[in-house]
């Protein structure tokens, strides 16, 4: 992780995300925490982030996700370039639907 962005208030936001065990309680805490447009923009950067990891064109992504070629191009680079953080949930995702 970038160490500017590290700081004991995300330390404190993260551990909150971590002691979730439910969708439901996902739902009210990330409710509570965030606008309605806040979680719509973060939802459509993970599905863009699937589609991304599953090969999808950057048209169909746009067509499918309603995301603009700047936010496409920003996850890309982040999948690309990033800390691995959605490499990681992907295969955990992937291990869990295996299941």
């Amino acid at each position: 992780m970038n160490d500017k962005l590290k700081d004991k208030n995300l330390d404190d936001l993260f551990e909150a995300v971590l002691c979730l065990e439910t969708l439901e309680e996902c739902y009210d805490f990330f409710e509570d925490l965030c606008t309605i447009l806040e979680l719509k923009a973060l939802s459509q950067r993970f599905q863009v982030a699937k589609m991304l990891n599953d090969h999808h064109v950057y048209s169909d992504i746009v067509s499918a996700t309603g995301a603009s070629t700047a936010t496409i191009s920003r996850v890309n680079r982040s999948i690309n370039y990033g800390s691995d953080g959605y490499k990681v949930v992907f295969e955990r995702m992937k291990k869990k639907n295996e299941k």
